[in-house]
């Protein structure tokens, strides 16, 4: 029997490892306790932008440009990285430079949701990892202005700030799987701002015909969505 535990030590090893810079990223995120998406997920973020041979990647949400640092070790062209942190966006300058990968690099600080609106796209990746109660509207800001075949990731759908269990029952009810008596399929009413988030946004997603969605238990869990309409 093949356990949980396993598959992630699997997948960790049969990945790629860290370039020196990253280390230092990794190094820093354990330092400040800082929640960086790993490199199980980088790896696919890296995988998502050599696929789409990105020219144009926007992040909601960078830190200090753990994930940037992946999307550009896939060859993507450009990252426009967000975020409200001035200082955490410094940092990611430092790391980006000492990588030779800042001039791939465009550092937006401030609330994404107001920078999106700043850019024509189109995006061939985009990668939501701000805050969950926010992720529908980040889809919906980005969805028209996403490249034919462009990839929209989401971070954190099935660990992180959320209830598991609760948005387990409510995806198992949209998909006509679950036996929770009485649940209507709206997103889980008792559970906290960030599990409701998480569940609106699969729901957007999921419900769009333009869209397949597909999520992979990596990292933190992320929904990978591609544009085929």
């Amino acid at each position: 029997m093949v356990l949980p535990d396993d598959v992630a030590r699997f997948v960790r090893a049969t990945g790629p490892g860290h370039t020196a810079v990253q280390e230092r990223m990794a190094a820093f995120a354990r330092e400040h306790d800082f929640p960086n998406i790993g490199p199980e997920s980088g790896a696919v973020l890296r995988l998502l932008a050599r696929l789409t041979d990105a020219d144009t990647v926007f992040e909601f949400g960078s830190g200090f440009g753990y994930s940037a640092s992946w999307f550009l070790r896939g060859s993507a062209d450009r990252v426009i990285l967000t975020e409200f942190d001035a200082d955490e966006l410094d940092q990611g300058r430092e790391f980006m430079a000492d990588a030779g990968l800042a001039e791939r690099c465009v550092f937006e600080e401030g609330d994404a949701m107001e920078t999106v609106g700043r850019y024509d796209g189109p995006f061939d990746v985009v990668l939501i990892d701000h805050q969950k109660e926010r992720y529908a509207d980040a889809f919906d800001a980005v969805r028209d202005n996403l490249a034919p075949g462009g990839v929209v990731a989401a971070d954190n759908v099935m660990r992180g700030p959320i209830d598991f269990d609760a948005l387990l029952t409510h995806v198992e009810v949209q998909a006509g799987s679950g036996e929770a008596a009485g649940d209507t399929g709206n997103a889980p009413a008792t559970a906290n701002d960030q599990t409701r988030g998480i569940a609106d946004y699969l729901d957007a997603v999921g419900g769009d015909d333009a869209f397949e969605t597909a999520v992979l238990p990596v990292g933190s869990g992320l929904a990978v969505s591609t544009k085929v309409d």
